[in-house]
């Protein structure tokens, strides 16, 4: 696991049943989605959203099993859109091995996520929480409205700062919401306590997803284990780029037009960015939805899962892969 934060520990056996169980969840008897499952269980990932679970569950009383059936029903919801976004992006690896369309070619792909997007279906209907199916119906319609809205902003080369922030809290930052807000739903906590939970996820996905939109520019291609720019190529313009658009610098419009399609494109937006001070106020941003996520935990009393909620969103302050 890239995060080595001590929060880990206070979760650790419930993520421990957690991996067991989504290895359940994914089997399947058919080879390739059994091969696609098992890469993408064995390549783990952060763990990030089946983590606010399982914090969550700790804040609020809920068991383990509730929080670690609302943990599958997320993830196996961002695993699925994690095959079919490398499909859309053309993506050559996933966590550092060969996506799997590009092994098992673009239906076998799209399937298997299909295949996860029903395992998702009848762990909703085993909770039996319509309250928990509404809001992963309204999180799965936003992650289409995000990826979709990406891809107009590309292909209409109409880049600014509301529909950027759309996209990321539609790609991501809703998940990271719906991990930690529907283990609310089972605790029959306030109408502001869910708020408060929802906003936390919201802030922190944000912060979340433009980290991860600087390190594809600004990051060390050697710790990520893959080229950086991809969305410069893609005609993405995240938030240190958009900044330099904002301030009228007419190269890095025509570098992101062009989608860094010339030698040299990529190393000189990296360059406009430091020197006009856009990775600065990058980090200011991503440093402003990281209060704002802490704050939204002022409601609940100080705890341990509290404490550790906290300190895994001041990660993206210095994350670096």
């Amino acid at each position: 696991m890239p995060y080595t934060c001590p929060v880990f520990e206070l979760i650790k056996s419930e993520l421990a049943g957690f991996g067991k169980r989504l290895a359940k969840e994914l089997h399947s008897n058919v080879g390739f989605i059994k091969e696609i499952s098992e890469g993408l269980v064995s390549a783990g990932g952060k763990r990030l959203r089946p983590s606010l679970s399982l914090l969550a569950g700790k804040l609020l009383g809920v068991s383990s099993e509730t929080s670690i059936q609302v943990a599958l029903t997320v993830e196996l919801t961002h695993s699925a859109t994690l095959l079919h976004d490398d499909l859309i992006d053309n993506a050559e690896t996933r966590r550092g091995s060969e996506s799997a369309f590009r092994r098992y070619g673009s239906v076998v792909s799209v399937m298997s996520g299909d295949f996860m997007l029903a395992r998702a279906l009848g762990l909703l209907a085993s909770l039996n929480n319509s309250e928990f199916t509404r809001l992963m119906s309204e999180t799965a319609t936003q992650i289409c409205e995000g990826e979709v809205l990406q891809l107009q902003m590309a292909s209409d080369e109409a880049w600014d700062f509301d529909r950027y922030r759309q996209v990321i809290e539609g790609k991501t930052a809703v998940l990271f919401a719906a991990a930690i807000e529907g283990v609310g739903l089972f605790s029959g906590r306030s109408v502001q306590e869910l708020v408060a939970l929802r906003s936390f996820g919201i802030s922190y996905g944000r912060a979340f997803q433009m980290r991860d939109d600087y390190l594809d520019l600004m990051g060390d291609e050697k710790l990520m284990g893959k080229p950086v720019g991809g969305d410069l190529r893609e005609g993405n313009g995240t938030y240190p780029v958009l900044w330099l658009l904002e301030a009228g610098i007419d190269e890095a419009q025509t570098i992101l037009r062009r989608r860094a399609s010339e030698d040299g494109d990529i190393s000189r937006m990296v360059d406009l960015v430091r020197h006009y001070g856009a990775d600065k106020l990058t980090k200011e941003q991503i440093a402003k939805d990281i209060r704002e996520a802490k704050k939204a935990l002022e409601t609940f009393p100080t705890s341990e899962a509290r404490t550790c909620l906290i300190e895994l969103a001041e990660l993206e302050i210095s994350r670096v892969e």
